[in-house]
């Protein structure tokens, strides 16, 4: 088997970050998943906050037939919905709070009231301390805990509001002993691995063992990509990547927990870490959150989707604005133009330059992928042609962000599926060469059906000898694609042609 059924050539993106649609009731049939994808959707996300088993299953089988019609691999990404912290019931909501009065949070059941409500987690009351801050309702309301005791956590209002039942509850300085996976997380989880879903987003994560914990669960099925959303977690940031396969910047619970204003500079540091360590990065929530209501976004979320872009994310995300808005297909048409112009702007190289400021790891496969960077853009190669059983290749040139297309070739579908998040990676599933001779036909081939190269230009390959061997990527070569892969390619076609008549 060469690839999945088509070509694929119809929808290859000029462009290299990847876009991330969710999906939800606004595009929950295949015909508006085609369309999602052909307006530039690389992964679909489905959020099991608002999906069950069921839906899970048919959103799978919608866009596999997706894939199989066109040819391209397409990645589905599980995001689990992790522990939900919310208070009780309010006797007679809203209850409006206000700023300077003392606020109780307790243990009894009882419906609250102004001066205190219902806080069904025990094992905040053990993990929180004086001085810690509480934000009820989404952080519009604002507490300050002055004193602890047993069954009783009490507040001062900073910023006040109303307040009614079973609103969310965030403590930014807080690490709160809950494991970041609930029964019905795991349930999910193995749900979705079974399907064969490509990556797992876990939410809450405060710790490394929390994504330690999910990687055992999932035991190699998927990728684990690890949602940033958590104060706690950007204190051990660099242990929670080296866990990850992939990270996410979740803005809208982060800007909840941090000030709003630390966000931006959060963005950038946890991007720039994840690309250092090889890491696909998305950088998520609200990027064009006025397209839910209208066709045209604001030029601030233009300008949000565009910096996202210039610093070097693997991926974007659009949540509410394919899942739920008004307008799913304009929504990615209009992140797929923002970035195709991004990426073409004369500042775009120097900026994606800057950011690697470190050195290839001492290993064969890093100085490889690092080597093919700079030889492809002397020698002004067509593209890159990196053979990757694994993925870890194909990761490890995106992470190098060179100026040529990259062709990221594997026997495995899984391979591909899951490299679809990444940076200017082009999949194809194809079977390993059989010689060496065999390896540059068959990279020469697949770059020119895939219009990455003309006849008379050369592609760079890389590829590890023993040919097939994971992890073995010890070797460059560059090839020419003759007038000779135009005519073997015809006479395969002509082939299938006469058998197919037959």
């Amino acid at each position: 088997m060469d690839e999945i059924e088509g070509t694929g050539q119809a929808v290859k993106r000029e462009r290299k970050v990847k876009i991330l649609a969710t999906l939800g009731p606004s595009s929950n049939t295949e015909e508006k998943i085609e369309a999602l994808f052909l307006a530039g959707a690389d992964v679909f996300r489905i959020n099991m906050s608002h999906s069950t088993h069921e839906m899970l299953a048919d959103y799978h089988a919608m866009i596999r037939a997706v894939e199989k019609r066109h040819g391209r691999p397409i990645g589905i990404l599980v995001d689990l919905q992790g522990p939900k912290l919310r208070i009780g019931e309010i006797a007679d909501p809203p209850a409006v709070l206000e700023p300077g009065d003392t606020f109780v949070l307790d243990d009894d059941p009882a419906p609250g009231n102004v001066e205190r409500a219902h806080l069904p987690h025990p094992e905040i009351f053990d993990a929180i301390r004086a001085g810690d801050q509480v934000l009820l309702n989404d952080g519009l309301i604002r507490l300050v805990v002055t004193d602890v005791e047993p069954g009783r956590i009490i507040t001062r209002i900073i910023h006040g509001g109303p307040l009614s039942s079973r609103k969310g509850v965030s403590l930014p300085d807080t690490v709160v002993p809950l494991s970041a996976m609930t029964d019905k997380d795991k349930a999910d989880l193995e749900y979705a691995c079974k399907l064969g879903v490509d990556w797992i987003a876990l939410s809450f994560v405060q710790r490394p063992d929390d994504v330690a914990a999910v990687r055992k669960m999932v035991r190699g099925r998927a990728g684990v990509l690890a949602k940033i959303e958590k104060p706690a977690a950007l204190r051990c940031l660099k242990e929670i990547i080296d866990l990850s396969d992939a990270l996410m910047v979740a803005r809208g619970d982060l800007g909840v927990e941090l000030p709003l204003e630390a966000v931006p500079g959060w963005q950038k540091r946890i991007t720039r870490a994840a690309r250092r360590a090889g890491k696909p990065v998305v950088v998520a929530t609200q990027m064009l959150e006025s397209m839910i209501e209208n066709p045209s976004p604001t030029r601030a979320e233009v300008s949000d989707v565009a910096t996202a872009v210039f610093e070097g994310a693997d991926a974007i995300m659009l949540s509410a604005e394919s899942a739920a808005g008004k307008w799913p297909v304009e929504a990615v048409t209009t992140m797929d133009r923002i970035a195709q112009n991004v990426e073409s702007d004369p500042n775009y190289r120097d900026i994606i330059r800057s950011q690697l400021d470190t050195k290839p790891e001492p290993t064969t496969a890093d100085a490889i992928s690092a080597a093919a960077r700079s030889i492809a853009e002397t020698l002004k190669v067509a593209c890159i042609v990196s053979y990757t059983s694994s993925g870890s290749t194909g990761l490890r040139i995106s992470r190098e962000r060179p100026e040529v297309a990259i062709i990221a070739l594997s026997p495995r579908m899984e391979t591909v599926r899951r490299l679809s998040l990444a940076w200017g990676l082009h999949c194809v599933v194809t079977e390993d060469p059989q010689d060496l001779d065999d390896m540059a036909d068959k990279a020469c081939r697949i770059a020119y059906r895939e219009d990455m190269a003309m006849i008379g230009e050369r592609v760079l390959i890389t590829c590890g000898v023993p040919l097939g061997t994971p992890g073995a990527t010890n070797m460059l070569r560059i090839a020419d694609v003759t007038a000779q892969v135009a005519r073997s390619m015809k006479g395969d076609a002509a082939s299938q042609g006469a058998a197919a008549d037959a």
